[in-house]
């Protein structure tokens, strides 16, 4: 983790899990990124996880914050990543792409979670539908 995100963490080291606005969970993306980094197209192998960290970092968080569309919010996560980026070594351009990708990471696990949480809803609906079925009818008197 780099040391933005080490220094942000710490302040909110009171609640075991973060999540911001229920969207994402950052200790969940960070570790996503930092395994799969290096395998985005814009990749460039001079440059380390803590050079893109920032960008991710902002993309997820922004995700968060802002939602919607990553169109609508990209004028304040350009500013956002002025603000944080820290010794990172990407041009803005580059960050973009991360920042970008980062975004659409988070967007996609939020619609894959709240889908999960669909399918175990009509789980236990379908139990509970089953069950009332299969009941004798006299216990139902």
């Amino acid at each position: 983790m780099t040391a933005i995100a080490q220094d942000y963490w710490e302040e909110q080291a009171d609640e075991p899990e973060i999540r911001i606005d229920g969207r994402i969970a950052p200790e969940v993306e960070d570790a996503y990124w930092q395994s799969a980094y290096w395998a985005q197209p814009y990749y460039r192998s001079d440059l380390g996880y803590d050079d893109y960290a920032p960008a991710f970092c902002v993309g997820y968080i922004g995700y968060a914050q802002y939602g919607g569309r990553f169109e609508e919010a990209e004028k304040s996560l350009c500013a956002n990543w002025v603000r944080i980026k820290g010794d990172s070594r990407l041009e803005i351009e580059e960050a973009l792409l991360a920042i970008r990708a980062a975004w659409d990471h988070a967007a996609n696990a939020q619609v894959a979670v709240e889908e999960e949480e669909e399918e175990l809803v009509d789980a236990g609906y379908v139990a509970r539908a089953t069950a009332a079925a299969n009941q004798p009818a006299y216990a139902a008197a």
